[in-house]
């Protein structure tokens, strides 16, 4: 765990972990896709909320320089179950966080359509340790939605359980042992990193 900020002389937060749930955006979003401006248009009358995005990525190294297609994500969530599930025996298997890593870098710098089965097989031979054995496995698997069930479970049972409804949402609670302390805050849209530390501060008192 590191230190937040030098000002820390006691570190109350012993252990953290942390879970990422899919999220689609627009399960309405074609299959295939859609080309970004034409998605934009036809939803929010341009893309001009996107420049915001894209200013505040470039401090953090999130360019959004090919950014071409507005994707149907549902598959890209089968692709990062598929690769992650633990009965999968592989060496260095990567974490969700790897995957969403891949699938975005490909996605918004690269200017690939991630809603398409070879270009997620390409993502997973190429960037996730998908091997030559697995392929064709996964090429099936992702063709015949295989997993698309559990992915839309997952994102309803977010919806109802923590009333997420857009991205990012963050939810942050105290936990010991295997007990939850206290209620868990959730919040959404993106946050300066001060909201963090505060949150983290009200949590650390929530364990003395």
């Amino acid at each position: 765990m590191h230190v937040l900020q030098k000002r820390y002389v006691l570190l109350v937060l012993i252990s953290s972990y942390i879970i990422i749930q899919p999220y689609m955006i627009d399960p309405g979003t074609k299959k295939e896709g859609e080309e970004f401006e034409a998605y934009n248009i036809r939803r929010w009358g341009s893309s001009g909320w996107t420049q915001s995005l894209k200013r505040s990525g470039k401090k953090v190294g999130a360019n959004f320089s090919n950014w071409k297609t507005w994707p149907n994500t549902l598959k890209a969530h089968q692709l990062i179950a598929y690769v992650t599930n633990p009965s999968r025996q592989a060496e260095n298997k990567p974490s969700t966080s790897d995957c969403n890593a891949a699938i975005f870098n490909a996605m918004y710098e690269e200017g690939m359509n991630v809603s398409l089965v070879e270009t997620l097989v390409k993502i997973g031979t190429e960037c996730l340790g998908i091997t030559d054995n697995e392929v064709s496995d996964l090429q099936t698997h992702l063709e015949n939605n295989a997993g698309a069930k559990d992915v839309m479970k997952e994102i309803q049972t977010g919806r109802k359980r923590y009333n997420i409804s857009g991205v990012p949402f963050f939810i942050m609670g105290a936990v010991e042992g295997e007990s939850s302390i206290g209620k868990p805050y959730g919040f959404s849209g993106a946050q300066d990193s001060s909201t963090f530390v505060d949150m983290f501060e009200e949590l650390a008192s929530s364990l003395e």
